[in-house]
């Protein structure tokens, strides 16, 4: 399991087993290896992990426009508690926050 945060350093997501879930354990999206991007339920792009732990999406994404079909959901991995802040780390050019 690693937790992701976003520029601020709040705790957004966790990453279980190619799978993305919101801190309360419900499944949020998927992770494509061979693009290293996370995807939505809907198959649309999500973002990617920029400094190790931070989930960002990049607005020159050639992926943006891509649909990567629905892989349904996996369910809920439970509340793995919450690890506090991790400290602001500012937004990277072309970057913005995850919208989740």
């Amino acid at each position: 399991m690693q937790r992701l945060y976003n520029s601020k350093g709040k705790h957004i997501t966790n990453f279980v087993n190619k799978q993305l879930y919101n801190p309360r354990g419900k499944n949020i999206g998927h992770y494509r290896e061979r693009e290293e991007i996370f995807i939505d339920m809907k198959g649309h792009y999500l973002g990617e992990i920029l400094y190790d732990d931070r989930l960002m999406y990049n607005n020159n994404s050639p992926h943006k426009l891509v649909n990567f079909g629905i892989y349904g959901t996996h369910g809920n991995i439970g509340n793995y508690g919450n690890p506090g802040n991790k400290g602001r780390i500012g937004i990277q050019g072309g970057f913005r926050d995850v919208e989740i």
